[in-house]
């Protein structure tokens, strides 16, 4: 499982270009040619951009999901609308489809930001302002989500 580290401000180009950052190219240097899927974010107005080892991991439990159940089968939908799969060209560019450009209301100025085993792509305005937003409540959710009488991390 790979774990990624960092923010990284960036630009995008007129035609959806951006540049990997090289301290994140260097990080997905083992995994670059197996190539990445970009979709909308769920909660947020960002993309959420998979290397195709985890966005695989991620489909197996969704397609366990009965699609015979409503709630399932557009909770399906709805999450892989817009999907793309992405390659990083030998400049270490990606290429962000229109639709996907447009729905994360991307301007020029970047922030990529990563999860775990993804990344966010935000505009760099909006990410800061859902940072700022978090800001004031980050100390009760962190103690609802990773603390416990006992130590263990999860819901109390």
């Amino acid at each position: 499982m790979i774990n990624l580290i960092g923010t990284y401000e960036c630009k995008i180009d007129a035609k959806g270009r951006l540049m990997l950052p090289s301290a994140l190219k260097k990080q997905l240097l083992p995994i670059l040619e197996e190539g990445f899927v970009l979709k909308r974010a769920v909660f947020q107005p960002c993309l959420e951009l998979y290397p195709m080892k985890q966005w695989n991991e991620l489909m197996t439990k969704v397609n366990s999901l009965n699609r015979f159940n409503k709630k399932n089968n557009d909770f399906i939908r709805r999450f892989t609308a817009g999907v793309k799969m992405i390659e990083v060209d030998a400049n270490g560019r990606l290429l962000v489809p229109k639709d996907l450009f447009n729905f994360a209301q991307l301007k020029k100025e970047l922030v990529l930001s990563s999860v775990g085993d993804f990344i966010e792509v935000w505009d760099k305005d909006k990410y800061e302002h859902a940072i700022d937003d978090a800001a004031d409540d980050f100390g009760a959710l962190a103690e609802e989500v990773m603390g416990d009488k006992n130590g263990e991390f999860g819901i109390s």
